[in-house]
């Protein structure tokens, strides 16, 4: 067979390249003599597609969840009716701003509607569930809708401005991961301005012009026993309350708790990269003894293929050896497996990749390592496992030392699986030595041996033959059979200006000894380096292998002069930690400074960022519970989280400051009233975010695996947070505000401030 790897261009739409492709094909085959057959060996693009129609159904099913929460909550279809058309108004208008930006639907973008569904109602939630609490009072609906509106506008402008604060530091994250995110940030960002917008225009427009006032006996069976039991419920939270701000310093020393249980997660919980995706596609890299022949290789790598294909869930596979572009050595060859549709087979491929690695354990002579394709892949080259670092020393003789040593310390790493080198040193090599003196006597130079040996051996090319169709090269070489023992060499004749006949065989004037070498040499920089592979196991995590790596390294004693160099993902990946904390600060103090413009205070900001300790527990908890890493993705989530939970404390806090400047309220009668207010909008909106994040947390389609890690930090950081700050915030508000007016009292030289002017 002739494999043709087809490449799109940079920027290209690869679903569209491909279906132009495959439109070519009939006329291709038709083109072709009768004899050979054009089959489509892989197609990247089917699990694009599938892995995008699963985005696209999650989509929906977030759309379809947070319109039910809405029903539960407002018992009015007419009500349902307007936050829910904030979602497509949002959805349609990010569209068109990501096609003028040239932007594409991909994975990421398509994970960041989804979570933005849960978000693009909020504002809409908090505007019309103010209205309704005018109109249930009483008020005619265009005088609530002005009400309500004006009243809520500045809570729905901080709520914005603040969500858009934390995406900042996305915007700005260094190295290959800020590329890829920086397009989902942006999404997000614009999902969020245009629900604003739709939150503060529309939605007062279609409140004043739909809603009514319902008595109670108009209402359903249905709706006033949800109300009945909303208004315990209120009940319930309010009696709690009260009991939460009498005892006070128990609360704050719960959440005193909550910021250092935070810490201590994030030092133990295990750190890793990306999480690794089934798409359906295997990798493998086949490595025999460094003097094996072509023909044995070819021999061993299909006994490998055989075993393969007979794996229930392998389709096909293409095979490679060979020294090309990607095989820099003859004793190297090349798969790349191809296995049933997700849905057709019980196993993951980490699952088939382990099954192939017993099942051709037997074959003799030829050892496989196998890793699965990604979608989102930082390393530029193949290598034999999905992690590298490279050894790199000035004198490569050490390597003969220490990298077995290495190698045998990390096979047994019970977080290490396949580790293995591209380091082999017990090649065969031909040493030719000239005898100098004789070859001078017969008019011999190095050069005219090197000429030799490379028009018999390197495939010179002497002539090309010209058709009216076609060219051909015509190559010389030595017969075949003179390339298979090294004594065949003797039998290549030199050009000599003193020889009787004119040539002189080339053992006449040297000797050819089999002697070992390196297969290759290879650099990292100037130094001379070899790579070692590894990949996870399982269980373990990235950043529980790279510690036990360095770690392995002291055990051995290797020299200072040996320098480690991570590569790839795994070098991505120790950027990607060192960036960890200061992106999630940067976030906070990002979010700091925003609310300390809106709300012209020192203090307020740090009562609403109090919420965020609460969510960093649920969300690595969460992450605990459900096995999983702390990744790149679910670092993203917590960071989305810092922007959701904070809209519980300001809608909080906005009341009270408005119920202490308005109606002259002290700071506990306005912070109680604040929170039972709001209590509704705030269960509201943490549902509508919980319930646009499930789908990406149940999600088991192609390439779910990249989305898994952000549904369960949304959905374990809302519940926990939910939880603790419809308690904990009143409580350090009141803190805060004894502190406001104690400083204060110090800075006015002792004057009394009255508790309920603090502010």
């Amino acid at each position: 067979a002739v494999i043709m790897n087809i490449q799109r261009q940079p920027g290209a739409n690869v679903i569209e390249v491909v279906d132009r492709i495959q439109a070519l094909l009939p006329q291709l085959r038709a083109a072709l003599p009768a004899a050979v057959d054009i089959e489509v060996l892989t197609d990247r693009t089917n699990t694009i597609r599938a892995s995008v129609a699963d985005v696209e159904f999650e989509l929906g099913l977030a759309v379809v969840l947070v319109v039910i929460v809405i029903f539960v909550f407002l018992r009015s279809p007419s009500a349902t009716l307007i936050p829910s058309l904030s979602v497509p108004l949002s959805l349609v208008g990010t569209l068109a701003v990501m096609y003028l930006a040239g932007f594409s639907l991909n994975n990421l973008s398509l994970m960041a509607l989804t979570i933005a569904t849960g978000f693009v109602v909020d504002d809409a939630i908090v505007m019309i569930e103010n209205i309704s609490r005018y109109i249930e009072a009483g008020d005619p609906p265009l005088q609530a809708a002005l009400k309500g509106s004006e009243q809520i506008g500045f809570t729905i402008i901080s709520l914005t401005v603040s969500l858009i604060a934390v995406l900042i530091p996305l915007l700005f994250m260094p190295d290959v991961v800020g590329r890829l995110f920086r397009e989902f940030a942006i999404t997000l960002a614009v999902t969020i301005v245009i629900s604003a917008v739709v939150a503060l225009t529309l939605v007062p427009m279609m409140c004043a012009k739909i809603l009514r006032h319902r008595r109670a006996s108009e209402m359903s069976r249905v709706a006033r026993k949800s109300q009945e039991w909303f208004d315990a419920l209120i009940a319930q939270y309010g009696r709690l309350l009260n009991w939460v701000l009498d005892h006070q310093p128990l609360t704050l020393l719960v959440a005193a708790g909550t910021l250092g249980l935070t810490v201590f997660l994030y030092i133990i919980i295990p750190k890793g990269f990306f999480p690794v995706q089934d798409t359906g596609l295997i990798q493998g890299i086949s490595e025999a003894e460094p003097s094996v022949s072509f023909e044995t290789m070819a021999q061993r790598q299909q006994a490998l293929a055989a075993a393969i294909l007979k794996d229930p869930d392998v389709v096909s596979l293409s095979s490679f050896i060979g020294v090309d572009g990607t095989n820099s050595t003859l004793n190297t060859g090349r798969f790349l497996i191809n296995l049933k549709p997700r849905d057709e087979r019980l196993t993951s491929a980490s699952d088939v990749i382990r099954r192939l690695t017993r099942e051709t354990q037997d074959v003799a002579g030829i050892s496989l390592y196998m890793q699965p394709v990604q979608d989102l892949t930082i390393d530029a080259t193949v290598s034999r496992s999905q992690y590298q670092f490279v050894l790199e020393d000035a004198n490569p003789n050490d390597f003969s030392t220490w990298v077995p040593k290495l190698l045998e310390r990390l096979q047994q790493l019970p977080q290490l699986e396949d580790v293995t080198s591209n380091y082999a040193e017990n090649g065969l090599s031909a040493y030719i030595q000239i005898d100098r003196p004789t070859a001078a006597r017969f008019g011999i130079t190095p050069a005219t041996v090197d000429n030799a040996l490379y028009a018999s051996f390197g495939q010179r090319i002497v002539s090309t033959i010209f058709t009216q169709s076609n060219q051909y090269r015509v190559i010389l070489e030595a017969d075949p059979e003179l390339q298979k023992s090294l004594s065949s060499l003797g039998q290549i004749y030199l050009p000599s200006s003193t020889a009787t006949n004119g040539q002189v065989p080339l053992s006449a004037i040297a000797q050819v000894e089999e002697q070992t070498a390196p297969l290759e040499i290879n650099h990292l920089g100037q130094f001379p380096s070899t790579t070692v592979s590894f990949n996870l196991a399982q269980g373990a995590s990235l950043g529980e292998a790279v510690d036990a790596i360095k770690q392995a390294e002291q055990e051995i004693g290797m020299p200072a002069s040996m320098i480690t160099v991570f590569q790839g993902a795994a070098l991505a990946f120790q950027a990607a930690l060192g960036n960890e904390l200061v992106l999630i600060i940067a976030a906070i103090v990002t979010m700091y400074i925003v609310l300390g413009v809106l709300y012209e205070s020192f203090i307020h900001p740090i009562t609403i960022l109090s919420t965020l300790p609460s969510a960093g527990v649920g969300a690595l908890l969460a992450l605990m519970i459900d096995g999983s890493d702390l990744s790149v993705i679910a670092i993203i989530g917590i960071i989305l989280l810092i922007g959701i939970v904070k809209k519980n404390a300001i809608m909080m806090v906005d009341f009270a400051l408005d119920a202490e400047r308005n109606e002259g309220k002290l700071p506990r009668e306005a912070i109680y009233q604040a929170c039972l207010l709001r209590f509704r909008p705030i269960l509201m909106t943490t549902m509508a975010a919980l319930f646009a994040a499930l789908p990406l947390m149940l999600g088991s389609g192609t390439g779910s695996e990249l989305r898994h890690p952000l549904g369960v930090t949304i959905v374990g950081g809302l519940i926990f947070s939910q939880l603790l700050t419809l308690f904990t915030t009143p409580v350090i508000y009141l803190g805060f505000d004894r502190l406001g007016g104690a400083l204060r009292r110090r800075l006015n030289g002792g004057a009394a401030v009255t508790e309920g002017g603090s502010r």
